[in-house]
């Protein structure tokens, strides 16, 4: 990509097509040189692109990045991130904010949140608003936003990813453990992402809602309307694409998340709000992935089936996380991205874990 050059006598692009690829969006290094929309000036040897994103197992930055992207690819963006203060979230955050992003970093732990953006600030010299919040709360989400908006002015990007799970086969599975994961996945979700609509998103918000001055020292001019528009990315999962034993509770959850991306995709379309859902499949460094994986003989096991033979890592997930939210994926809406390394597909249901499984384990 980063090699290609015009076939011309100087190797240059002709001055119409680099004022074009510069305005349009994408980067040119020099006249000599191009550059893709969203990659950078020199883009990896074909070697360097087949090796894996570097990760860490543990809730830490990354020591070394090597961008893939363009470091500027949401430049002073502003993404809210629910769990963002552990495993797939904290990187997510890592990632958009090495990208130029601002974020705010949202859990029920503010003690979590507020060391994860210490990491995060230290590592990337970006900021970062660590706020306590129950996405079960709408009033709790309200008072967060607000905070937000006061501290940025904006938010661009909702990423949802407060999710809650646990293995538990249907005929052990209480009622409330049931309700709880729905509450937290799906109810969670729709409440974040219909506050932020509300609150920024939706066309027609007043820009005097979200200024930190009292209504008495507004200008005397109406406020103006403006159409901020957004992107919202939802994090789910393939169980709903499968029958899966154990996990009755959280396929029906996130199956209504994917219904819930296209439906409000479909309304919110219109008014420049993009809505994509992304399943990872398993992921090495999650508390997924220590808590539903099962010993290391049967990851292993999994990792093994699967068409790629491999875990997937957060880096990864991260990564299409930040295609789906940056301008990238401009004309993408009301999709699922599966990036499990085709998992889904090949995975064996092990009924067996439904006669070695312990209910007691399972209560919330």
């Amino acid at each position: 990509m980063g090699g290609a050059r015009n076939p011309g006598a100087s190797g240059a692009w002709p001055a119409g097509l680099q004022s074009w690829l510069v305005e349009g969006g994408g980067l040119v290094a020099s006249s000599s040189e191009p550059r893709g929309f969203g990659f950078p000036a020199t883009c990896p040897a074909p070697s360097a692109m087949a090796q894996l994103p570097p990760d860490v197992e543990e809730d830490e930055c990354l020591p070394e990045y090597r961008y893939l992207f363009c470091p500027d690819l949401l430049q002073d963006k502003v993404a809210f991130i629910t769990g963002g203060g552990s495993g797939i979230g904290f990187r997510i955050a890592e990632i958009f904010m090495r990208h130029g992003c601002h974020t705010v970093i949202a859990s029920r732990s503010l003690l979590r949140v507020s060391m994860a953006a210490k990491k995060l600030i230290a590592a990337t010299g970006r900021q970062c608003l660590p706020l306590s919040m129950d996405v079960r709360a709408p009033p709790a989400i309200m008072t967060a936003v607000d905070q937000a908006l006061k501290e940025f002015g904006k938010i661009d990007i909702l990423i949802n990813g407060a999710a809650g799970n646990f293995l538990c086969p249907a005929s052990a599975l209480s009622f409330n453990a049931f309700r709880t994961v729905v509450d937290i996945d799906t109810i969670g979700t729709f409440n974040v992402s219909r506050v932020l609509y509300e609150k920024f998103f939706r066309v027609g918000v007043l820009s005097a809602r979200i200024s930190p001055l009292p209504a008495a020292h507004l200008p005397p001019h109406p406020p103006v309307l403006q159409d901020h528009g957004g992107v919202i990315v939802n994090i789910t999962a393939t169980l709903n694409l499968r029958g899966q034993v154990l996990q009755v509770h959280a396929g029906s959850a996130k199956a209504a998340v994917d219904a819930m991306t296209r439906h409000l995709a479909v309304e919110w379309g219109p008014q420049n709000i993009r809505i994509n859902s992304l399943a990872p499949g398993p992921i090495s460094g999650t508390e997924g992935l220590r808590r539903l994986g099962g010993s290391p003989a049967r990851v292993s096991t999994k990792a093994l089936v699967s068409p790629l033979q491999r875990l997937g890592n957060k880096t990864e997930i991260a990564h299409s996380v930040l295609y789906l939210a940056s301008p990238l994926a401009s004309f993408v809406t009301g999709t699922m991205l599966v990036v499990d390394g085709g998992a889904w597909l090949t995975s064996p249901n092990d009924t067996k874990q439904l006669a070695d499984f312990k209910s007691s384990s399972a209560k919330l």
